[in-house]
Formats: structure tokens, C-alpha cells, sequence
């Protein structure tokens, strides 16, 4: 039966809300609360409540209560944010895992994407921001290592041309190594890891091992870059295929897997990845077998970062 607020209705309580439409009844309860001890929100005026509801989640077996200084709304948009970021990875709830002496190790193999830390995918995020090893190539999104604990160890893996390089047999070991010490390890690549990242080669070496691994793919350059620079990889009416082609060894070259005068014969576009060097060769030999010499090329240097670089011509001209 509905009836109007009275004193001693509170008591045997802890807690009270006053949120009647009424500010004279909420002024009531909040007196009577008060003169019991006992904590009260008034929904109507914030500064003459004793307590503050929180906004509550849970993530997983974590509970998140933010307090919004009395105002409910900014209580909500906190929390959501600090959910979002536990669910993407961007904030890292470390304290809460389990020793790595107490739980078997796992290698991830993350694919991240074509450089720009914000082009990596939720998944691999999330891995990176767990890791206690990474394992990192240098054309991964680097940028996200800086945000890492400082017990977190992090690998330089970078093969570079005529530069620093760590043999894959060396990276496959370490990998392996750590897992079976209990880590969880992530192996940071750009791109995909399927993408002529050897990542196939790193799976095979944990199988072999007994050491559990996961994939999680990431944006491949031969695409992304593309369109980032203006230039769809397939169009209709125009192109209606596109292959992916190694440019690391030159045509002719004996260990070459590449069919270059098939290559030649495709009207659709064609992507070189890893072509610098070898750009000249590849043209001469698509020019032979049948390309017409006005083809558009583009270059792309440093994809999705801010030095990128782009630079059209033709097949003709690409070795000037």
C-alpha cells in the first residue's frame, strides 16, 4: 500500500537513497539518516547526500567502482572508459595474474598491422598489454612497448637490410625458451604474421616443443598501405584481382619462387613487398613478359606513419 515517508522508516537500515520528486521529503530522510548514522544518497541534491553511489562493472572476475564526485553521469563515463580500456588491452590489469611459476607459459604471435600503433587489432592489443616477454620486429608498432611495466622484457628481432638481424633460428628458441619457463610470450610482428612474417615457421617451432600458441592476424601492409596512400588494390570495371609477390630476390634468381612472366601476364595490380632493391630487375622483367610500359606504379616508404612517402610513376620509369 502506497503511503507518504515517516519518521523511524529507516530504522534497521545501513543504507537509504531519498529520490522522491519531493525535496522536502528527501530532506527528511536525509535528516533522519543522518541523526542514525546511517549513510544517505539524496538523488536531487548531491552536496547534502553523506554517501555517493559508484558505477559499477565487472570485468571478468574484476569489479570496477568509480565515484563521479556526486555527479552519476561522469561516474558512468569513467567506468566505461576503464572497462573499454581492460577490454582492448590499453590499460594492463597485471597485479591480478597469476605468477608465471604457477601457470604453464604460451607464445601469441601478433600481427600488428603496418606500423600505426592505433591500426593493431583489439586482440593483439590485449596480448601485448599481458605479455611478461615481447618479442618485437622493427616494423611493428613499437610505440606501444613504451607503455609497457618495466618488468616486462622486450627483444629486438629485427632483420635488417644490411643491417642488425637475429637469425629466425635464434628468435624460434627464445620463444620457446621463455613459454617453457612460464612466460607468456608475445611475438610482435608488422602486418600479419602469415604474411611473409615467418610466422608459420615460429608456430612449427612451438608445436614442436610442446609450447601452446595462438595467432591473432593483423592489418598486412600490402593492403592497407595501399589504401591509405589512395590506391584500391582491386576497383570495378578496372581490376578485379591483385596478388601479393615477394620482391626480395630478383627475378632469375635461383632460390626465386616467384613465376615473374605470369606475374606479367595478370591485368590486375600487382603489390611488391620488400621490392626497393630489386625494383629495376622486377620492372625490366614485367615489362618483357607483356606489361605495358605506361602501367601506373606507385612507391610507398613508411607506411601509416607520419613519414610516409609516396612517389608515382610508371613501369617504364620506376628504376629512375
Amino acid at each position: 500500500m502506497r503511503r507518504r515517508y515517516e519518521p523511524g522508516d529507516l530504522d534497521g537500515a545501513w543504507y537509504a537513497v531519498a529520490a522522491t520528486d519531493d525535496p522536502a521529503v528527501n530532506a527528511a530522510v536525509a535528516e533522519e539518516a543522518e541523526a542514525a548514522h546511517i549513510f544517505c544518497a539524496r538523488a536531487d541534491d548531491r552536496a547534502a547526500s553523506s554517501v555517493w553511489t559508484p558505477a559499477v562493472a565487472r570485468h571478468g572476475e574484476l569489479v570496477i567502482g568509480v565515484h563521479g564526485g556526486g555527479d552519476p553521469q561522469r561516474a558512468i563515463g569513467v567506468r566505461d572508459a576503464v572497462v573499454a580500456g581492460l577490454t582492448d588491452g590499453s590499460i594492463a590489469d597485471r597485479a591480478g595474474r597469476t605468477p608465471s611459476v604457477a601457470r604453464a607459459g604460451r607464445v601469441v604471435l601478433v600481427g600488428g598491422g603496418p606500423g600505426d600503433p592505433g591500426l593493431i587489432t583489439v586482440r593483439g592489443r590485449q596480448a601485448v598489454a599481458q605479455a611478461d616477454v615481447v618479442v618485437a620486429d622493427h616494423l611493428a608498432p613499437l610505440t606501444l612497448l613504451e607503455t609497457l611495466p618495466t618488468s616486462v622484457e622486450v627483444v629486438d628481432a629485427s632483420k635488417l637490410p644490411r643491417g642488425r638481424s637475429m637469425a629466425q633460428e635464434q628468435i624460434n628458441a627464445l620463444l620457446v625458451e621463455r613459454a617453457l619457463a612460464g612466460k607468456r610470450v608475445v611475438r610482435l610482428k608488422g602486418g600479419d604474421p602469415f604474411v611473409f612474417g615467418r610466422g608459420m615457421e615460429e608456430v612449427e617451432a612451438c608445436a614442436a616443443a610442446g609450447v601452446p600458441v595462438e595467432v591473432v592476424p593483423g592489418v598486412t601492409s600490402a593492403i592497407a598501405v595501399p589504401g591509405l596512400a589512395g590506391i584500391p588494390v582491386t576497383h570495378r570495371g578496372l581490376t578485379h584481382e591483385f596478388v601479393v609477390v615477394s620482391g626480395h630476390l630478383p627475378p632469375g634468381h635461383p632460390a626465386s619462387l616467384v613465376d615473374w612472366p605470369a606475374i606479367a601476364r595478370l591485368r590486375g595490380t600487382v603489390v611488391v613487398l620488400m621490392g626497393v632493391d630489386t625494383a629495376p630487375a622486377i620492372a625490366a622483367t614485367l615489362l618483357e613478359h607483356g606489361r605495358a610500359p605506361d602501367t601506373p606504379v606507385a612507391v610507398v616508404a613508411d607506411g601509416s606513419m607520419p613519414t610516409e612517402r609516396t612517389v608515382r610513376t610508371t613501369l617504364v620509369d620506376l628504376p629512375a
